[in-house]
């Protein structure tokens, strides 16, 4: 007798620890990955350049396909591929590499609605450059992760599925 395959039920993000757990179905954590979220810590006010707490689920999943270090605007690919020169180029841009997983709010009045909107305030899940540390918060909001935890992880995940940020 064979078993049953253990679905992925969740993300949890703990801002503490700086990590991003893929927890099935049964409370098993089935991968772990290094984040930076923000530097000025968790919080939901617009304009705040926080990580929302809470609980959540992906809305959109961006990036399909694409090779890794495809540069986003917006959440559209630039054409660019994430390079050193690139950077020197731009050195003030917020790259946002890989995939995107756009997060949204399940609480109103706390991470969903006026003032403190999550999806509004275009908080992702994305690829960072590996110059950027990871396990330490230095983020404008989001949860940043190494380009290929980005790709595995959006490989393993989506769309509607709960995220828990604490």
């Amino acid at each position: 007798m064979s078993q049953s395959p253990k679905h992925v039920d969740h993300l949890a993000v703990s801002i503490a620890a700086q990590t991003l757990s893929l927890v099935n179905d049964q409370g098993d954590i089935l991968a772990c990955y290094p984040v930076s979220t923000a530097l000025n810590g968790p919080g939901e006010q617009d304009g705040s350049g926080c990580t929302p707490r809470g609980e959540h689920y992906i809305r959109a999943m961006v990036g399909t396909g694409l090779p890794e270090n495809t540069v986003f605007r917006a959440r559209r690919p630039t054409g660019e591929i994430y390079s050193q020169e690139l950077a020197r180029k731009h050195p003030d841009r917020d790259w946002i590499l890989s995939r995107i997983l756009w997060l949204c709010g399940r609480e109103p009045g706390k991470n969903r609605g006026s003032g403190v909107d999550t999806f509004r305030r275009f908080i992702y899940i994305h690829g960072t450059p590996d110059t950027e540390p990871m396990g330490v918060p230095k983020s404008h909001g989001c949860i940043r992760m190494r380009n290929p935890d980005v790709m595995e992880l959006f490989d393993r995940v989506r769309a509607g599925l709960r995220v828990v940020i604490l």
